[in-house]
């Protein structure tokens, strides 16, 4: 088994790292947990400049038309960045959910105009309820004329302040089976009865309350078939979720080394630290993990990306990098002592965005309950 990196991926991953590094310091990171929009719109251009924003869009549409498995090396690199901004939501929970089901004209429309970096959207699906499932979604939405009128709350929506559209989970129809009846809509953020309110998180990111007072969306914004979203869901949540841990798994290789390298310098009883047994085998417990993330990551990406079953894989890898990374950065705090949790130390913005990866698209227990389901219990 070769698990390498092929030379375009190598590439990538270089190309990436190398700008991040020059582009996206822990100094701009800061800055944007401060800022109102919460990320650097100079950056962002930048970044679609490289082809970032189409990597894994067909070139027709004005993409590099790569494979999900490569769009999961430059997401590695955004997570160990730490980069600000709507890159997964844009890219990945509603780029990709159109180039699957979008009509011919709707892709013609938005999928380049996202590859350019001219266009951000968001998802918005979970509710006060915070579920996952099929079940929590309440808001509803009412065929009236040419439009639907969407009323209800959504709770937890990112960067819903600066998305030019809200790709809205709705419910169009109540039935027994609770994956029957939703339905997608392409919401202009613009529109009247919409109303954002901000929510403070434990990773400073851009979070809102977003409730829909009657407001009007034509139906040709409809994304998939009517009462048939779900299917939509289910076919862009496994690339949402490997998305997710790939960032997770750029994060704690960071976190790694940084508190290598710490112990390597920081100094006691006349030696470094590094040299303690104790030390050393939590740094080895730490660089097990984060391999264990990287493997576990990139094989369900790369079954994904050949169109292999990968539901089982997709879970046990959120179930394991969830805590993985969390795990990691608690040793890194553990070693650093005290200096790791000031705040001008990078240490706790690990830390923050380690917490907040393990609730988004279900935590640990959440996918084990999925494994062990699928494997028949």
């Amino acid at each position: 088994m070769d698990f390498a990196l092929n030379e375009e991926q190598e590439m990538l991953r270089k190309m990436a790292r190398d700008f991040l590094e020059n582009e996206c310091p822990k100094s701009l990171v800061r800055e944007m947990e401060e800022d109102e929009k919460g990320y650097s719109p100079e950056l962002w251009k930048k970044m679609a400049e490289l082809g970032w924003m189409g990597l894994g869009f067909p070139t027709e549409y004005g993409g590099e038309g790569m494979a999900f498995l490569d769009l999961a090396v430059l997401i590695e690199e955004l997570g160990r960045a730490l980069v600000p901004g709507p890159y997964l939501s844009t890219v990945v929970y509603c780029g990709l959910a159109i180039q699957a089901a979008g009509t011919d004209e709707q892709k013609r429309d938005i999928l380049p105009k996202i590859a350019k970096g001219d266009l951000t959207l968001t998802l918005a699906w979970t509710e006060p309820s915070a579920s996952w499932d099929p079940n929590g979604v309440e808001t509803k939405a009412v065929a009236d004329g040419d439009d639907f009128v969407i009323s209800g709350t959504k709770l937890f929506i990112s960067d819903a302040h600066i998305a030019d559209y809200l790709l809205c989970v709705t419910r169009t129809r109540e039935s027994a089976d609770k994956g029957d009846g939703i339905t997608l809509l392409l919401v202009d953020a613009k529109s009247p009865g919409i109303s954002c309110t901000p929510l403070q998180t434990i990773a400073s990111d851009r979070q809102f309350e977003v409730v829909f007072d009657k407001v009007r969306v034509p139906k040709k914004n409809m994304l998939g078939e009517l009462d048939r979203g779900w299917a939509v869901i289910q076919e862009m949540l496994p690339k949402a979720i490997l998305a997710q841990c790939a960032l997770m798994v750029g994060g704690a290789q960071q976190v790694l080394e940084m508190t290598v390298n710490y112990a390597k310098e920081r100094v006691q009883f006349g030696k470094p630290i590094g040299s303690f047994q104790a030390i050393q085998h939590k740094c080895a417990d730490m660089a097990t993990d984060v391999d264990g993330c990287r493997f576990i990551t990139y094989q369900a990406a790369w079954k994904l990306s050949e169109g292999l079953p990968s539901a089982l894989d997709v879970s046990m890898t959120k179930a394991w990098v969830s805590e993985a990374y969390r795990r990691t950065c608690v040793e890194g705090h553990q070693i650093h002592g005290g200096i790791g949790f000031i705040k001008d130390h990078d240490m706790q913005l690990y830390y923050r965005r380690a917490k907040a990866s393990e609730l988004m698209f279900g935590d640990a227990d959440y996918h084990r309950e999925l494994v062990a389901e699928q494997i028949g219990l």
